[in-house]
C-alpha cells in the first residue's frame, strides 16, 4: 500500500493591527492562498492547489497557520505566499502578508518547530520589559497559560473567596 505524501507550511499572518487577527478564518485563508496560486501561476496553479489542499490549523490570536497540500506542488505553493497582500473575510479587508516559518512532512515536526520558535521568540521579548509589573503579568500568564489580560484558574479562585 501506498502512503498519500504531504508537505505542511508552517505560515504567520502579520497585520499592523494585532486585534484584526481575531476576524480570521481557515476558510478566508485558504480562499486567499488560492486566489494567490491562481493569479501567479494560472490554471495549471489552480488545478495543483484543489488537489488536497487545506488548512489544517489557525490560531486566530497568534495569526500561526498550517497549509496541508501534495508533496508535488508544494514549491508551487510556496512561492505564491509573497503574493497575498489582504485577506477577505466577514466583508472586510485585513490587509496582511504571510510569511512562511518551516516546511514539514508532518504535522508534528511543525508543532515541534512551533515550540522551539516561540521559545526564541520568549527569550528575545524578556529582556525588553522594563517595568516589574509587566514582568509579573508575562510570568503569571506563562505559567497559566492564557493571554495577558484574561483571568486565571487562580484569580478566578480569590476572587470566589472574597465575595464571601
Amino acid at each position: 500500500m501506498v502512503r498519500v505524501k504531504s508537505r505542511y507550511l508552517l505560515c504567520e499572518v502579520n497585520v499592523a493591527d494585532r486585534s484584526r487577527l481575531l476576524l480570521l478564518d481557515d476558510r478566508a485563508v485558504a480562499a486567499a492562498v488560492r486566489a494567490a496560486v491562481a493569479r501567479v501561476h494560472g490554471d495549471y496553479g489552480a488545478a495543483l492547489c484543489s488537489i488536497r489542499f487545506s488548512v489544517k490549523y489557525l490560531n486566530a490570536h497568534t495569526g500561526v497557520v498550517f497549509l496541508r497540500f501534495p508533496k508535488m506542488c508544494y514549491r508551487l505553493l510556496w512561492s505564491a505566499l509573497p503574493f497575498i497582500t489582504c485577506i477577505d473575510t466577514h466583508r472586510q479587508k485585513i490587509p496582511c502578508f504571510l510569511s512562511c516559518l518551516h516546511v514539514g512532512g508532518t504535522i508534528r515536526t511543525c508543532q515541534k518547530f512551533l515550540i522551539q520558535y516561540n521559545k526564541q521568540q520568549l527569550h528575545r521579548m524578556l529582556p525588553t520589559i522594563k517595568d516589574k509589573e509587566e514582568e509579573e503579568a508575562v510570568r503569571r500568564a506563562i505559567l497559566h497559560c492564557v493571554l495577558p489580560g484574561g483571568k486565571t484558574p487562580l484569580e478566578d479562585e480569590s476572587d470566589e473567596n472574597e465575595d464571601e
